[in-house]
């Protein structure tokens, strides 16, 4: 199963706001770019995905599971962009921050070092479990 990282400003939908929302989750919408559009339409039932805080924290905060795959955006006009349903799994034991993701170097290709601005991107699994035991250990 493939891994991913979903961007959220925490003052928009935070990690917060996410576990509220329980077991039957959440929509993922607003995307507009193409490149996530992608990521979103590759998306499985079951993959799990890292819930970023951008902006105010710029860190990892959790874990979230995608709970219903691609389907068409209610906000998106346009009618060519979708969203995914997520569900939070749980909180990292202690947030990761882009400074210590930048800082370590078996991390360097990480699409949020290399390509930070996409708000969906996926994470391979060395990656995923890289910041997985940077969030352990802090602790």
């Amino acid at each position: 199963m493939a891994h991913w990282l979903f961007k959220s400003e925490p003052s928009t939908w935070s990690w917060d706001q996410q576990v509220a929302a329980g077991a039957k989750g959440t929509f993922w919408n607003g995307v507009r770019n193409h490149l996530a559009k992608q990521q979103m339409m590759a998306m499985q039932k079951g993959e799990r995905g890292f819930f970023y805080h951008s902006n105010e924290e710029r860190a990892i905060v959790g874990v979230v599971e995608v709970i219903k795959t691609y389907y068409p955006d209610h906000t998106d006009e346009t009618g060519k962009f979708g969203m995914v349903d997520v569900k939070a799994v749980k909180a990292l034991k202690t947030p990761v921050t882009l400074a210590q993701i930048k800082a370590e170097p078996r991390l360097a290709e990480m699409a949020l070092v290399k390509n930070s601005r996409l708000s969906v991107q996926p994470v391979t699994d060395a990656e995923w479990a890289i910041v997985m035991a940077l969030a352990v250990e802090k602790a």
